[in-house]
């Protein structure tokens, strides 16, 4: 009997030493990830940091330094010299190497007019950059410098995974040298933007690039810089910023998947064949140069691109079209200026056929089309 009563005693302590641990881990654990101190312990998801200064503990909650980390030294000052004179900056960065050169996306208005380029590492050291190829349309540029200058290489990641009010941050040189290396961040505002752009040195709108809409803070000298995602993954290259009085916050920059898409003919140096549908044409909105070409339109016509010739042997000439048509439609998307026909036709290759919706005599017509390609 009484040894019956010692193991139960015996069973009672180990319960209540188990119990007393379990409990005890718990308010432990509990202490811990409520507080500063978890993040020296057990690390955090959410990307806390807790940061010395002068013996004073900083917390922050959500530090991007980890992110920063993994892009800071792949991203490079570009500097634009004519006759020996700095004329220009913009940002690049550094998204290949192989055994002899490191290979650098920027945008082509950056370089566009440059007769010598001088790129600027993070640790400030120079190094000459050669132009491999470069497109307006496209707005991007691939340059090259040698391996031994190459820092750190990006990581590239996915615009398409990325959603709506997900944190982002570029990485560029605003306002040139003194300003190399400024991170700026922020939110993603909006994907797949329509926005219009001139080309070269037009003044009129001359394309429709698809882009990411950010807040983070874009300046001149941003231009071919990286936007990332929270994880230090490029996911775009920074392109232009909308500038009014009236506007604060409106950043843009091409998706890294369209970038991509093209680098390899950039790096070989060809020309981007772009198709064509060989016509000379107008806006709707272009009333007096209509009216010049002879041309009247039917007065519910507001948008579309009128035909003011088709070209001899050109794709056009050996279609239905003829003057005086206005095409409102390429494959069901609509058509509202010369701009979007650029935008559509440019997502075909030369050889493609296409579906082309006009208007003639005020009545609506299709016809299919063999796209011709650039010479």
């Amino acid at each position: 009997m009484a040894k019956n009563k010692k193991e139960i005693g015996n069973i009672k302590l180990i319960f209540l030493l188990v119990f007393s641990f379990v409990i005890g881990g718990v308010v432990t654990f509990a202490l811990l990830k409520w507080t500063p101190l978890i993040n020296d312990v057990l690390g955090s998801s959410d990307n806390n940091t807790v940061v010395t200064k002068n013996k004073t503990q900083v917390y922050e909650k959500t530090s991007l330094k980890a992110a920063i980390d993994k892009i800071y030294d792949a991203v490079v000052l570009v500097q634009i010299y004519n006759d020996d004179q700095l004329k220009s900056t913009g940002s690049g960065f550094v998204y290949k190497v192989d055994n002899k050169y490191g290979y650098i996306l920027t945008n082509e208005h950056v370089v566009s007019d440059a007769k010598t380029i001088k790129v600027v590492m993070s640790n400030d050291e120079e190094a000459e950059a050669e132009t491999l190829g470069s497109d307006e349309y496209l707005d991007l540029a691939v340059l090259r410098i040698d391996k031994d200058k190459v820092k750190q290489v990006a990581n590239i990641g996915k615009s398409e995974d990325i959603s709506l009010g997900d944190t982002i941050f570029a990485v560029g040189a605003p306002m040139g040298y003194d300003y190399r290396g400024s991170v700026t961040s922020g939110i993603l505002s909006g994907k797949d933007r329509m926005v219009t752009v001139s080309v070269g040195n037009s003044t009129s709108s001359d394309w429709v690039m698809r882009v990411l809409q950010i807040d983070a803070p874009l300046n001149p000298g941003n231009s071919g810089g990286p936007l990332l995602n929270i994880n230090g993954e490029v996911i775009g290259v920074c392109s232009m910023k909308l500038v009014d009085s009236q506007i604060e916050g409106m950043g843009f920059a091409i998706p890294i998947e369209y970038a991509m898409n093209h680098v390899d003919s950039l790096e070989n140096g060809k020309e981007i064949e772009w198709p064509v549908l060989g016509i000379t044409m107008l806006n709707t909105t272009d009333t007096m140069n209509l009216y010049r070409n002879q041309i009247i339109l039917d007065k519910n016509v507001d948008n579309g691109v009128v035909i003011i010739e088709c070209q001899k042997g050109s794709a056009a000439a050996d279609s239905e079209l003829k003057k005086g048509d206005v095409i409102v439609k390429i494959d069901d998307n609509k058509v509202k200026n010369i701009a979007y026909l650029r935008y559509e036709l440019y997502q075909h290759q030369a050889g493609d056929t296409i579906e082309i919706t006009y208007i003639r005599d005020g009545k609506e017509h299709t016809t299919k089309v063999k796209l011709g390609k650039s010479s």
